[in-house]
């Protein structure tokens, strides 16, 4: 049976060559052949006796296995990289493609896959668990059911296929992929481990895309040949047997290589596609064998948190990720740092585990005496945990973030893709806006200054105890308060981004186009804004239109959620009388919005300069800037602070 089926039509023949991949002597014509097994005999023994390989010896095989050239495998120098950790020992080498598997990750679906921390979330584009750390091996385990694991690596495959092709086939591919060992704990009928990409998998999945095997070699689920070669073929298959595989294939591509004579088009297409196929059976490597870290006493356990560095730095140019995936990616190195440090409490695991929100958390939210029914108390857990003060928190987030400084407003981001974890099945439709308006700004610079906690409120009585409190000056008790409505509110789409007829809706007054943690902190202030967010949690929650303040709580027939977000962005602005709003505030309210205003532009002022700073390090930029360049800044920082000072109380001694 043919490898590849050529038709009769094919344009831009140019006679393409198969590549010479050798190293040694060219003195006789290349022929792409599969080692047999007695030649990896002294790269295993080698690569197991070596002190800085620390993976198992099935790994070990596979790499020799895979060598296109395992001959060089012995003796062969292993390189020590970096790491925010410690240090990765890797070991780099020439492999058949098909011995590799792409990514078992779905990181770059972080903002659209779905969470088990949602209580609506399904199997489709169910987002794996975390790998955990091998007690001895720089090895990556998975816990997941493995047709999970196939499924999305499947998925992810077909996705940069089509998304991010490469140019492979003319070429061989000469830029490094990297790989590290996994084990599977639940393989069912599959072979429990593999060769697993960090990077190259737009690569992987160019070469193997115009791949067509026989059904008997790949044994598939369902009797139907498949259209083109996917990961969970291969995966299948022992390891003997998808060695195999490459062997039958690189001799049917010779076979129509030699067997396709004469110069006809069609002649010509069988040959320079079974060219192609060969060119694109192998591929430069780099596999992560073994791992120092910084701390001995932490062994491997950091081994995953290093690997998983690399998906950040590899990840660029036209494979760069979307901010929120970026955000997602970012916001679990940062809940992974805090976990290692031990900055997590008591119940570590259990907060671990519902910032994550990646497995069920069901157990966890009622070890931490929430219910994990309630979305909106997980999303508000997540902001108290990751807006506390304490020093060593904020100095794991800041370096994660890369941040000089930490402001409240770099908080946001991760924040907000933790948060929404928790509502993941919703439409993209519907999800859409609300990340729009949490990214804006979700938060407020108290919930950094004070301490508060999230308590169980899961009933209207609670709602109402809360509310009382809140009333009576309990600062915490209106930061929960402030908190869960804003997430309530946000998510059912009451309080978004304002509309371009906002103003329009109320009546052509002015209303506060600020972020939706702004307008929550400023409607905090008043009480009738506490009686309106307290009553919205309780409605929404059963299922019913948020009600409005006049004269007291009122249902209003006929409004939308932009009618009601429209409302408390203008209450925000002029307060809740039910008449007289005012398109001219008060001289002392002019004065509070100009300081506000202020303080706002200095903290966006703040992150430009943060932003900076990193750009010149992501750059390598070492030069200073001249001084004539940067005066006039110099100089505007020190007029603002004397005319600062001159209208401000003198710093308290």
């Amino acid at each position: 049976m043919s490898t590849i089926d050529i038709p009769d039509e094919h344009d831009d023949i140019d006679g393409i060559e198969v590549i010479d991949i050798r190293s040694g002597d060219r003195s006789t014509p290349f022929v792409h052949r599969v080692e047999p097994v007695s030649k990896t005999t002294k790269a295993i023994k080698f690569l197991e006796s070596h002190p800085d390989v620390r993976i198992s010896a099935a790994a070990v095989r596979r790499i020799a296995f895979g060598a296109v050239e395992p001959g060089l495998l012995d003796g062969a120098r292993l390189e020590r990289h970096r790491v925010e950790t410690g240090w990765l020992s890797v070991i780099t080498y020439r492999a058949y493609t098909l011995l590799l598997s792409p990514a078992i990750e779905n990181d770059r679906l972080l903002d659209e896959a779905h969470y088990a921390a949602d209580p609506d979330t399904s199997a489709n584009l169910r987002v794996l668990s975390m790998p955990t750390a091998h007690d001895t091996d720089a090895t990556l385990v998975y816990a997941d059911a493995m047709d999970d694991l196939l499924a999305a690596i499947d998925r992810a495959s077909k996705g940069v296929r089509k998304n991010n092709p490469q140019e492979v086939g003319r070429r061989i591919v000469e830029r490094p992929l990297t790989a590290v060992p996994a084990t599977f704990l639940n393989p069912g009928r599959h072979p429990d481990d593999d060769l697993s990409l960090v990077d190259g998998n737009s690569r992987w999945a160019s070469c193997t895309a115009d791949i067509t095997v026989p059904a008997s070699s790949i044994r598939p689920t369902n009797a139907k040949d498949p259209d083109s070669l996917l990961p969970s073929h291969l995966m299948r298959l022992p390891l003997t047997e998808r060695r195999d595989l490459v062997r039958e294939i690189v001799k049917n591509a010779h076979r129509d290589i030699n067997g396709a004579t004469g110069t006809s088009r069609a002649a010509r297409a069988k040959r320079d596609q079974a060219a192609r196929l060969l060119n694109a059976m192998t591929v430069p490597v780099q596999v992560i064998v073994g791992y120092t870290d910084d701390n001995p006493s932490m062994g491997m356990g950091r081994f995953p948190v290093a690997v998983r560095s690399l998906l950040m730095r590899m990840n660029v140019g036209v494979k760069q990720f979307d901010p929120s995936s970026k955000n997602g990616v970012t916001a679990e190195e940062i809940v992974t740092a805090l976990f290692d440090s031990g900055e997590l409490g008591d119940d570590a695991q259990a907060v671990r585990d519902v910032l994550l929100g990646r497995a069920d958390v069901t157990d966890a939210m009622k070890s931490l005496g929430l219910n994990p029914a309630f979305r909106d108390l997980r999303f508000t857990f997540v902001v108290q945990q990751l807006t506390r003060k304490e020093p060593r928190l904020n100095a794991v987030m800041a370096a994660k973030l890369d941040k000089r400084r930490l402001q409240v407003t770099h908080r946001s981001g991760p924040i907000v893709e933790l948060g929404l974890r928790s509502y993941s099945s919703l439409a993209k439709e519907k999800l859409a806006p609300v990340r729009t308006a949490l990214d804006t700004g979700c938060l407020w610079q108290a919930l950094a200054d004070h301490e508060w906690s999230v308590e169980n409120i899961d009933n209207d009585q609670a709602v109402d105890d809360l509310l009382e409190r809140a009333d009576n000056g309990d600062v915490p008790a209106r930061l929960l308060l402030g908190v869960l409505a804003m997430v309530t509110l946000v998510t059912s789409g009451y309080l978004l981004a304002p509309g371009g007829s906002a103003e329009q809706i109320v009546g052509n007054i002015k209303v506060m186009r600020a972020g939706v943690g702004t307008v929550i902190k400023t409607v905090l202030d008043t009480k009738e804004g506490r009686q309106v967010l307290a009553d919205a949690i309780k409605r929404i929650r059963a299922g019913l239109e948020p009600r409005w303040w006049a004269d007291g709580l009122v249902e209003q027939d006929g409004w939308k959620g932009s009618d009601f977000n429209a409302h408390l962005r203008l209450a925000a602005n002029h307060g809740f009388a039910p008449e007289g709003y005012q398109n001219d505030p008060t001289a002392t309210e002019l004065e509070d919005k100009a300081l506000t205003a202020f303080q706002t532009s200095l903290t966006a002022a703040g992150a430009d300069l943060d932003d900076l700073i990193a750009l010149r390090k992501m750059n390598g930029t070492t030069t200073e800037l001249s001084w004539t360049v940067v005066e006039p800044s110099f100089k505007q920082l020190s007029f603002m602070g004397n005319d600062l000072a001159r209208i401000a109380e003198s710093e308290p001694r």
